[in-house]
């Protein structure tokens, strides 16, 4: 082999081999989202440990001591944790009605309704309002003897009068009403978008095939965002365990006798109130594993259900 050849043998092999550009920009997306996982890990992250550390605790922050799985066994032992986690469940209904009024308004929204941004944006607002604010205007509607007593009284509907927030029989479904009243305008949205992304062909195609405006909905549209409905009402579940603290605060005090208590209010009233540290952390993994539940059935079924299209 001559010099010159093994000087250019030497040189090809000095030279780096430049890496694929596709691998040194596919390492973009991370560096950039790197910052946001690293502080949600260490904020919500060591968050979560503490508060599963403190569930095997009892006594106050200065003088912890060690009791095991007690803390666990005295909330399901407790009537009043009882009852807040069956009323969770109770406001569970409210899922399936907030589905079907915002799937079907927003199929109403999505046939060109002649000036449908203005109706969506309006049946939103309530979504973005205070649910403090809100809370109290609703104390002044529902209150015995408030404005929506008037209302029905003047209507010459008296029989209709009830203890909205004052009757053990009748608060949860005022609770729940306010509730589906402001989650409303979200779920309107959500299948507004999803229903702008409909291809115009496959609607065409029903159409030339003679199905009416029915059958177009039912056949075409609803199937087509079927699996934003199911994240939807994962999400809503989520909520009604887990985001239901600030109308039953505002509205009841969970009153009345504990009646409208919720386990976020269990959590509230044990780990501020109370100064019990432990129990309110055991009622908090309690209500964190029941929504993480949900999300793992819910990621369940869509693997059956992809599997069975395969």
């Amino acid at each position: 082999m001559s010099v010159g050849t093994t000087m250019a043998h030497v040189h090809a092999e000095s030279i780096p081999t430049p890496r694929p550009a596709r691998r040194r920009r596919a390492r973009w997306p991370v560096a950039y989202v790197a910052p946001a996982v690293i502080a949600l890990g260490v904020t919500f992250g060591y968050s979560f440990v503490e508060v599963v550390r403190y569930s095997f605790y009892a006594g106050s922050l200065g003088a912890l001591t060690y009791v095991g799985g007690a803390n666990y066994t005295a909330i399901f032992q407790d009537p009043q944790f009882t009852h807040s986690l069956l009323d969770n469940l109770k406001l569970l209904i409210t899922v399936p009605v907030i589905t079907l009024l915002a799937l079907g308004v927003a199929l109403v929204i999505n046939t060109g309704l002649r000036g449908w941004r203005a109706y969506r944006a309006i049946i939103f607002l309530p979504y973005i309002l205070p649910a403090t604010a809100m809370g109290l205007a609703f104390s002044y509607l529902l209150q015995g003897g408030g404005v929506l007593d008037s209302l029905l009284r003047d209507a010459g509907m008296s029989f209709l009068i009830h203890d909205w927030l004052g009757s053990p029989s009748w608060v949860l479904f005022s609770i729940g009403g306010v509730i589906v009243w402001q989650q409303l305008g979200f779920g309107v949205v959500v299948f507004s978008a999803a229903l702008l992304n409909v291809p115009a062909e496959i609607i065409e195609a029903a159409r030339l095939d003679g199905a009416g405006w029915w059958r177009i909905q039912v056949s075409v549209m609803v199937p087509y965002i079927k699996r934003i409905i199911e994240f939807f009402v994962i999400l809503e579940a989520i909520a009604a365990l887990s985001s239901v603290f600030t109308y039953v605060y505002v509205l009841t005090g969970a009153g009345p006798a504990y009646s409208s208590s919720v386990m976020e209010f269990y959590i509230y009233q044990n780990g501020f109130e109370n100064g019990a540290i432990g129990v309110a952390s055991a009622a908090a993994v309690v209500l964190l594993a029941i929504a993480s539940a949900l999300i793992a059935i819910f990621l369940w079924v869509r693997t059956r259900a992809s599997k069975d299209r395969a």
